[in-house]
């Protein structure tokens, strides 16, 4: 493997339920909602000792955060820290507020990365979480504290137009969410995703420094930079495959996603459509393809600029 390629790591390190003491500073708790698009399942993460953070608590699920409970249980829970308004990492905010009384910060409410076009719908809706307000919004440098850590906001929009991660100083470590993950690319799916601002978001990660990722599914990224870079040639490749779609004649992602997913399980062709919305929406942004549409959509036809 060169210094650019990207490795996946699909190991299974700890069963869903068990609190995992992953540091000084950080326990984890893994939901039970493992599946093609949350591989093992969503992380819960608990920071700090005594008085503590919860970040993403998850899906829905009262027996998760009775899971929670019991691990802080004798702690102090001051913050509930959200990075992302998908269904699998916000709806147990309420239950566990209403359980702990903690603050509840990070991303702002559910928003689309931009606007319909005509005839479009929002198909990741049943995905989104549209019910969340935090109690304070954070923003790009906002950071929350307790006794031996602080969480500090580093805005990386792109699987969602609302996305944060939080750097752990006192750990040299990130909390990804699902910016970054060990385990697979990060779904970036237009309306609700930008794959222009997902690859800004990216580059900003590279002027960071940080040991290890912990991110919303599977286990850590240990070698970040070399991961990030293994991301940018991912896609990048995943780009010069539509390329050679367009120059070959095909003018839907229907007919370019069979041809560029070999193999694909059916159950994640529409995953993968919107992938590729997502990168012909860019090139389209970048003058590079032309659409058929003034809003690039999956029904729209495209070719060579």
């Amino acid at each position: 493997m060169t210094s650019d390629e990207i490795a996946f790591d699909r190991s299974v390190t700890t069963e869903a339920g068990t609190v995992a003491s992953l540091s000084p500073l950080v326990r984890r708790i893994i939901a039970g909602n493992g599946g093609p698009m949350t591989f093992t399942g969503t992380c819960s993460y608990i920071v700090g000792r005594g008085t503590v953070a919860i970040i993403d608590p998850g899906p829905d699920d009262p027996g998760h955060v009775e899971r929670l409970l019991a691990a802080v249980r004798g702690e102090t829970v001051s913050h509930i820290v959200v990075t992302h308004t998908h269904r699998d990492h916000s709806p147990a905010v309420p239950a566990l507020k209403a359980a702990t009384g903690a603050l509840v910060v990070g991303c702002g409410p559910h928003r689309p990365s931009r606007e319909l076009g005509p005839g479009e719908c929002r198909v990741l809706d049943a995905a989104a979480d549209n019910d969340f307000v935090p109690d304070a919004e954070m923003r790009d440098g906002d950071a929350v504290s307790g006794p031996g850590w602080n969480l500090a906001a580093v805005a990386t929009p792109g699987h969602t137009a609302n996305h944060l991660a939080f750097t752990l100083a006192e750990e040299e470590t990130l909390f990804s969410g699902d910016h970054v993950m060990a385990w697979s690319t990060s779904v970036v799916a237009p309306p609700d995703g930008s794959m222009a601002a997902y690859m800004a978001s990216i580059e900003k990660l590279r002027g960071l420094e940080h040991a290890r990722y912990w991110p919303g599914h599977g286990g850590p990224v240990t070698e970040p930079q070399r991961f990030l870079r293994g991301l940018v040639q991912h896609r990048r490749q995943r780009e010069a495959a539509i390329l050679n779609r367009l120059a070959a004649g095909d003018e839907t992602i229907a007919a370019m996603v069979p041809a560029i997913y070999q193999g694909l399980a059916p159950a994640l062709h529409g995953a993968a459509a919107l992938s590729v919305l997502a990168q012909l929406e860019d090139l389209v942004l970048r003058g590079t393809v032309r659409s058929s549409d003034a809003i690039p959509a999956l029904a729209s036809r495209y070719r060579l600029a």
